[in-house]
C-alpha cells in the first residue's frame, strides 16, 4: 500500500501508519491513513497486501533496454537479490500510480 499525506511543512511522505497494536505474540494490527485513490488500486481485495517504505533500500539496480532503438525494457534484478528465486516460472506483476512517479512490484516464487 502506497499512501501520500500533505503535511503542513508541504511536502509529501509516503506512508502513514497511524497507529500499532500488539495481538498476541506474532501479530500487529496496522491503522493506515490513504486516500480513497489509493485505495481504489486494491480492487476490493482485503486478504495479501503488504506494507512497505520506499525507505528501506536493499539494493540499487537500473532497467535495462535492448532491441530496435531500445523498444524491449527490463527490470534487473541486482545479482545480491538473486539467490534463492525461481526465474523459471511466471513472475506476477502489479503497477501501483502515483502522483509523482509509478511503483512496479513484482512477486516471485522461491525455489
Amino acid at each position: 500500500m502506497e499512501i501520500f499525506i500533505k503535511r503542513k511543512e508541504m511536502h509529501y511522505f509516503m506512508g502513514v501508519v497511524l497507529s500499532t497494536k500488539l495481538k498476541g505474540e506474532e501479530q500487529v494490527v496496522f491503522e493506515v491513513l490513504m486516500p480513497y485513490e489509493e485505495s481504489v488500486q486494491l480492487q476490493g481485495h482485503m486478504e495479501e497486501v503488504h506494507i512497505f517504505s520506499e525507505n528501506v533500500k536493499d539494493s540499487k539496480t537500473k532497467i535495462s533496454a535492448r532491441g530496435k532503438n531500445g523498444a524491449t525494457k527490463y527490470f534487473l534484478v541486482p545479482r545480491e537479490l538473486r539467490d534463492g528465486i525461481n526465474l523459471s516460472k511466471e513472475v506476477n506483476c502489479q503497477k501501483i500510480e502515483l502522483k509523482d512517479k509509478v511503483i512496479f512490484i513484482y512477486s516471485v516464487d522461491k525455489f
